[in-house]
């Protein structure tokens, strides 16, 4: 099972930063490879900067859905707002802070 470190409030990756009905997706930053379910609990827990993931590296798997711990590709998280496996639905919130995890402007195809 994934192990989902931060400020983690229940089983399906809420914390205390974030922790409405939708909020079920763990990150893996890639400057650790630790699966976190927001920015700021890498930011309490961690000693190091965020890194982004280029977009040539959106086919690994970094999504991890809180209900039924399915990874999911950065593809398939930003192409979707739910779990391809149980159709849970995913915060669409979380778009706004998508330039903190992943190269965005090159995901949108914007130089």
């Amino acid at each position: 099972m994934t192990e989902i470190h931060g400020a983690v409030i229940d089983n399906q990756t809420r914390c205390t930063h974030y922790h409405q009905l939708h909020d079920i997706i763990a990150i893996k930053f890639k400057c650790c490879g630790k699966y976190y379910p927001c920015y700021q609990c890498h930011q309490e827990f961690e000693n190091h900067n965020i890194a982004v993931w280029g977009k040539h590296e959106f086919d690994t798997l970094a999504i991890v859905c809180g209900v039924c711990k399915t990874e999911h590709t950065i593809n398939q998280y930003l192409n979707t707002n739910t779990c391809l496996h149980c159709k849970s639905l995913f915060n669409e919130g979380c778009q706004n802070h998508y330039h903190l995890y992943f190269d965005y402007t090159a995901a949108n195809g914007k130089q």
